[in-house]
């Protein structure tokens, strides 16, 4: 029997801070608002901490109802376990873990034998956080490229220039700005939504450090002409003898292309195309954050850019913009690759493309949608409204009621009279999921007919005569 007033404080004190009678629920934690915006002076039990966070996740979107995003949001359970037991582990310190580094050679070489590079180039290539840090260090690259055949020439480094699409990512645009490199971007055309070799050839010059091509565009899911601009440059290389090299941008369409269109030359093939980036947090089928960039051959990388750092341990090698990341994506991409092998990748992606056609096939047929991207070559399905009282902002919103995240956008410039709804199908969303997709959509624009229905009722009475 407890006696004394200390004692009893005691008990008070300790049933208000934790029990082992009640759940995290019963605690003093969730009576209170959660620390926001200063560092509490005390901490909490570990079981308070994760249960107000989780609760509080709960707020999020469903990745499985997210037709926004590009990236992974399922892999299986040995890939999960194999990406917790490496999550500790950071991948530059080579000389701690040159196990690790062993694996993220594997799979450059296996990207560059996937990308279809010579047998007698000596291809290089480096993980990265995802395609945006891929993009970067592959035009740098070609800027110091450019820089160094032209102090050779005796002449001017003052202007390089980068010629695009406005079909491209934005991380294009920031490259330009961020390292001083004028931005030649090529507007869209009404129907055409890539760029075209036609366009290439008024915008490059002597000053031109890369073309930058994409498969698999963002907004429309398309690819640029790469064929095309290939002839055009290796012409221009030999009568004016400007060589400026093509970098593709892969990150979507990277992982898709050599499973489903192998004899399409996209890649290191085409004489021109020196480096190429791509996401395996989108098709490679890995969690985020992880990209990669492959290098045609070793000289399109100046020794320059390379670091070689020793204060790690040993001497190694450094080409990054960031020097900390997790290897555990990097395994989990080798695993992926080991795992399902050239046909597992094919399956997969098959599968998807059946999804995306079939999808597109049947939101055509309610007569209320434009698809597009006519010709479906990656998973994914964009959409325009044709004959409607309603937006499809307005549309996405009444989806986003029933769970699902559906972006609404307009095209870039000389296209941005056209409002889209983009749909991406990835490795988890399966047919009854588009079929329940489907139904939600015809029913979100039947609802909101009903209430455009309404609104010009209530303004115009006359009409209920």
């Amino acid at each position: 029997m407890l006696s004394g007033k200390k004692d009893l404080g005691k008990l008070k004190k300790s049933k208000r801070e934790y029990s082992d009678t009640t759940t995290a629920y019963g605690s003093r934690y969730f009576n209170k608002s959660i620390p926001k915006y200063e560092m509490p002076k005390e901490g909490m039990p570990a079981q308070a901490a994760y249960q107000l966070i989780h609760d509080e996740l709960n707020l999020d979107g469903n990745p499985a109802l997210n037709l926004a995003s590009f990236v992974t949001t399922w892999m299986e359970p040995e890939a999960d376990k194999l990406m917790m037991e490496t999550i500790d582990k950071n991948y530059v310190d080579n000389d701690e873990y040159p196990q690790t580094q062993k694996i993220e050679e594997r799979v450059v070489n296996m990207l560059a034998r996937l990308f279809n590079a010579p047998e007698e180039c000596n291809s290089l290539g480096t993980a990265a956080i995802g395609s945006s840090e891929a993009i970067m260090l592959g035009l740098l690259a070609h800027k110091w490229k450019w820089r160094e055949r032209r102090k050779a020439e005796g002449k001017s480094i003052d202007k390089p220039n980068i010629v695009m699409g406005a079909d491209v990512h934005t991380v294009w645009e920031k490259f330009a700005r961020y390292f001083d490199v004028e931005l030649k971007l090529i507007p869209l055309q009404e129907d055409l939504y890539t760029i075209t070799t036609e366009d290439v050839a008024s915008e490059i010059d002597e000053n031109t450090i890369a073309v930058g091509v994409v498969v698999g565009t963002t907004f429309t899911g398309q690819m640029d002409p790469v064929g095309g601009i290939n002839e055009l440059l290796l012409e221009i290389k030999k009568d004016k003898g400007w060589d400026i090299p093509i970098h593709v941008d892969g990150a979507s369409g990277g992982f898709i292309a050599p499973f489903l269109y192998p004899d399409l030359e996209w890649d290191f093939r085409l004489e021109q195309v020196r480096s190429i980036n791509v996401s395996g947090h989108k098709y490679g089928l890995v969690y985020p954050g992880v990209g990669w960039v492959i290098f045609k051959d070793k000289t399109d990388i100046p020794e320059d850019l390379i670091f070689n750092i020793n204060y790690l341990g040993g001497n190694m090698s450094n080409y990054s913009l960031n020097f900390s990341k997790a290897s555990n994506t990097i395994i989990a991409q080798y695993y992926n690759f080991i795992r399902l092998g050239f046909q597992g990748y094919k399956d997969i992606i098959n599968n998807m493309m059946e999804n995306a056609r079939y999808m597109a096939g049947e939101l055509e047929k309610t007569g209320i949608f434009e698809v597009i991207n006519q010709e479906l070559h990656f998973p994914l399905v964009t959409v325009k409204l044709k004959n409607t009282d309603y937006t499809v902002f307005q549309l996405s919103d009444k989806l986003r009621e029933k769970g699902w995240i559906v972006p609404a956008y307009t095209l870039p410039k000389n296209a941005d009279d056209i409002a889209v709804l983009r749909m991406v199908i990835k490795e988890n969303f399966g047919r009854d999921m588009v079929d329940d997709f489907l139904d939600d959509i015809n029913k979100a624009c039947t609802s909101l007919e009903s209430e455009e229905k309404k609104e010009s009722t209530r303004d115009n009475p006359s009409l209920l005569y």
